[in-house]
């Protein structure tokens, strides 16, 4: 495994309602423009694995340290963006390593 000195931020979602996925991929796409990620990205799931189906939408993010994710976490966007998407979504998991 490479040796990495940064955060990367995982977060699967899916809808209650899949009409409802392009309003989901909108209201993440809110979070790129907080400052604090190196990297940032909201894409629909493509659904090429077959036992996996749950997923609708994927956030990825890299933040240099965990002070920066904290502040991301912590800017009025993100708040903004939990307000659009907690309605629509179901399932949320997000991992940090």
């Amino acid at each position: 495994m490479a040796d990495r000195s940064y955060i990367r931020h995982v977060v699967f979602f899916s809808a209650k309602d899949q009409k409802d996925v392009p309003r989901i991929v909108d209201g993440l796409s809110r979070l790129a423009d907080i400052p604090h990620s190196k990297v940032f990205e909201v894409r629909q799931n493509t659904r090429d694995d077959a036992l996996s189906t749950e997923v609708d939408v994927v956030v990825y993010a890299e933040f240099e340290d965990q002070d920066a994710l904290s502040a991301y976490k912590a800017h009025p966007l993100y708040q903004d963006a939990i307000a659009i998407v907690r309605p629509l979504r179901d399932l949320r998991i997000a991992a940090d390593f």
